[in-house]
Formats: structure tokens, sequence, C-alpha cells
């Protein structure tokens, strides 16, 4: 296993794992529980999009990364704790998608298409072997992302104490904002081709069935990202109209 951005699927995540059902990890099944996941997702973020209701965004995020946090240290429990994940998840989505949507029209609808048109995308691009995630390509995505990462904990450190980063607001419509966010999505992009070959080597390593689900996970993770950087870069592209 190879080197990856993702916090849930690193080297790391399949090593020392115990089978005691005996069943065996397939791609068919990861593809059905990402399938499953995506709709308790989606299901959740509706209920709260739909209603307005913002009074769940922190607990469904904090939540979430409680869950996260679980599964990624219990990978066994994940066939409950992931679609817990992707229900809080969806709530707090739901929430924060209903804030964008009150500000400027249409801009869910165009981050929603536009999160799943790159996830089909580039899954075609990795299973027609177009992009091939090789060592170099995924030191390159784990460095991007490493940085990514420390800029965003430098931002949070800094809103801490009543700053932030301005680079990171979606009120700045600069085109220096902008080129960041772009950065951003593109790597969280290219993230999705490192968590199919993930995916695609355990299964063909024989994990533990409950992997399935954690598969799935590490592409919420992802698509969750995913999904709000593409928020935010739209955001900041209305806001230059």
């Amino acid at each position: 296993m190879m080197r990856s951005g993702n916090p849930a699927l690193n080297k790391k995540t399949f090593e020392n794992l115990t089978n005691t059902s005996g069943g065996v990890m397939t791609l068919d099944g990861a593809v059905n529980k990402t399938a499953i996941s995506l709709l308790l997702l989606m299901c959740a973020a509706y209920y709260m999009y739909s209603n307005g209701n913002l009074s769940l965004i922190w607990p469904g995020f904090i939540g979430g990364f409680i869950v996260a946090m679980i599964t990624i240290f219990k990978k066994e429990w994940s066939p409950v704790t992931v679609p817990v994940y992707a229900v809080l998840e969806g709530l707090a989505l739901g929430g924060i998608s209903s804030v964008y949507a009150h500000e400027y029209t249409g801009i869910v609808q165009q981050a929603i298409f536009l999160t799943f048109g790159i996830f089909a995308t580039l899954l075609f691009a990795y299973k027609t072997k177009v992009i091939k995630p090789t060592e170099n390509f995924k030191l390159g995505v784990f460095a991007a992302t490493g940085g990514i990462a420390i800029v965003y904990l430098a931002s949070f450190i800094m809103s801490m104490f009543g700053s932030g980063m301005s680079i990171m607001s979606p009120d700045n419509s600069s085109w220096m904002s902008i080129g960041f966010s772009l950065f951003v999505v593109v790597i969280a992009s290219l993230n999705l081709v490192m968590d199919f070959d993930f995916i695609e080597e355990a299964a063909e390593s024989g994990a533990p069935k409950y992997m399935e689900w954690y598969g799935a996970f590490g592409l919420l993770v992802t698509l969750v990202w995913l999904y709000l950087e593409i928020l935010r870069l739209l955001a900041k592209l209305n806001g230059r109209d």
C-alpha cells in the first residue's frame, strides 16, 4: 500500500487486520457500500436543506469527526459506524448548503453536479488507465494535501484569535483566493484516484469483509471535502458578478 493524502486511507490502513467472519472484501461489495453510504448522506442532507435547519451543522460535524476517529481506530466496527458517519455528515452538509443557497441561487445544485461529475469522470479515467496512480503521482498529491492541511490548521488557529486567513473566506473573490480554492478542488479530486487505488488493492489482497464499509468511508471523507471546497469556490466566483 502506497501513501495517500486521505487520513482514512494511508499506507498502514490495511495492516494488522483481523478477520473473524471469514468473508473477504470484494470490489462490488465496496461499490455497494459506497452507494448505500451516499444515499444515507444525501437523505439526511436533503432533510436539513429542505427545512432550512442550521442547528445541527456543528453537532453534525463534531459528531461526524468523533465517529470518524472511532472508525479509523476500530475498523471492524465500520458496518455500524460508517452509516452513522454518513448521516451526521449529511445533517451538517444540509445545513451548510442551506446557508450557501440563501446567498447564491442555484449554487448547491451546481456543487452537487460538479462533485458527482468529477467523481464519475475520475472513476472512468482510473478504470480505463487514463490516470495511473504511480509513486510520483501519489507523492505529489500527498505533499500537496499536507500543505493544504497546514494552511487549514493555521487559519483555524488564527480564527481562534479573531482573525483567520482571508484567502479561505468564501467572501474573498480576489483572483488569488479563487486560484487557491481551485487548487484545493484539484487536489481533493486527485485524492479520489488514490482512494480508488487503495480500495482495489485491498480487494485484491483479500482484506476482511468489513473493509468494504471502510473503503466507502474513505471515499466519503474525500467527497465531503471536495463538495465543501466546490461550494467555497463557486461562492467566490459568484462574488465577482
